[in-house]
């Protein structure tokens, strides 16, 4: 039977928190709009672009319209050419492993498909995944479960037999809602604490880590 393991992707797989928070900041710089904190900001990243843009905007005579493109295109100029070195640590020979060991893998993220589509080809590890999920995909993405069931589905397997990883509640509650197992990684952007609240299966400190686990528990 099908064993499906689930990434999340920034925070994840590739360290791009810091890269998206001066993403955001350079986007709203160049809408004419006033300075959002960085916390403010990094309290934004896991969700929909959209939303994180409504939240951020606030009302300020600008529309997400304007600015979702507005980032994607900045995006795709300042972050994607740095994808590969952005990569956390053990990513690519672990995701290598659990291929070997028989895993069918796939990425569920709030980001658009198409941008999460190019930072993967970008970082070198598009390969690994039988599919990729992003919030366009779906009616309701993270923490609805659709976007997990979405993959169960088309992988063939049943939900109880995936395990979702990820590094903030986004994840981790998307996971129990579907009937998944997950692996909370606190290297990425919710602080340990938040995580251990919505209740892992298991927790992480590194990649490396992950791919143990996901071993163990079969």
């Amino acid at each position: 039977m099908t064993r499906p393991v689930l990434f999340d992707l920034d925070g994840t797989l590739v360290d791009t928190p810091s890269a998206i928070v001066e993403n955001f900041t350079a986007t709203l710089a160049s809408l004419g709009l006033p300075a959002v904190s960085a916390e403010d900001i990094r309290g934004t990243v896991g969700k929909p672009l959209e939303k994180a843009f409504a939240e951020l905007i606030g009302d300020f005579p600008v529309t997400v319209e304007e600015a979702v493109p507005r980032y994607q295109r900045l995006y795709r100029e300042q972050i994607v050419p740095r994808a590969q070195s952005l990569l956390y640590p053990g990513v690519a020979d672990g995701l290598a492993r659990l291929r070997e060991a028989g895993f069918v893998l796939a990425v569920a993220t709030n980001k658009h498909t198409a941008s999460a589509e190019v930072l993967l080809e970008a970082a070198g590890i598009r390969g690994h995944f039988a599919m990729v999920v992003g919030a366009d995909a779906v009616t309701e993405p993270k923490p609805a479960p659709e976007t997990g069931l979405l993959i169960a589905a088309g992988l063939g397997a049943p939900a109880d037999r995936a395990i979702m990883v990820g590094d903030t509640t986004h994840d981790l509650l998307m996971a129990h809602r579907a009937g998944m197992r997950c692996i909370a990684v606190t290297y990425g952007i919710h602080s340990p604490a938040e995580l251990a609240a919505a209740g892992p299966t298991w927790t992480a400190r590194s990649f490396a880590e992950v791919v143990q686990l996901i071993v163990d528990a079969e």
